[in-house]
């Protein structure tokens, strides 16, 4: 049996799309902070900038493995201490990973599935 140009489509655009968000992601290396769907990025700041923004005084929140939708209700900024996490950004094609070290601004109103992959512990602060 013969698959329908339609039958392909509906599987290769989706791929095509994901693997182009890939190439277009920035390399660790090449880039410090970036964003990616509206979620701003730092990878590993300055001890000294966590300082700054009182991270140690921030409230504190961990778990271990699932796959949950959250919505932010008011922005929040969180600084990964341990861990890794899946996001996937409801209305984006793809989705991206945050981990240890990473500063991590989401803005008001923003729905996502927050998938751990590897235990988190983390610091947040929401912005009224």
């Amino acid at each position: 049996m013969k698959p329908s140009v339609r039958g392909l489509s509906l599987v290769l655009v989706p791929l095509l799309l994901s693997l182009f968000f890939v190439a277009l992601m920035p390399k660790e290396s090449a880039m410090k902070t970036y964003e990616v769907f509206g979620v701003k990025i730092e990878k590993n700041p300055p001890q000294s900038k966590l300082t700054e923004l009182g991270v140690s005084t921030w409230n504190k929140w961990e778990g271990g493995p699932t796959k949950i939708p959250w919505s932010f209700k008011e922005e929040e900024t969180m600084y990964l201490l341990e861990g890794k996490v899946r996001v996937t950004v409801e209305g984006s094609v793809g989705s991206f990973e945050i981990g240890r070290g990473d500063l991590v601004v989401f803005p008001k109103g923003m729905n996502i599935t927050w998938e751990v992959i590897e235990a988190v512990k983390k610091h947040y602060s929401l912005k009224k």
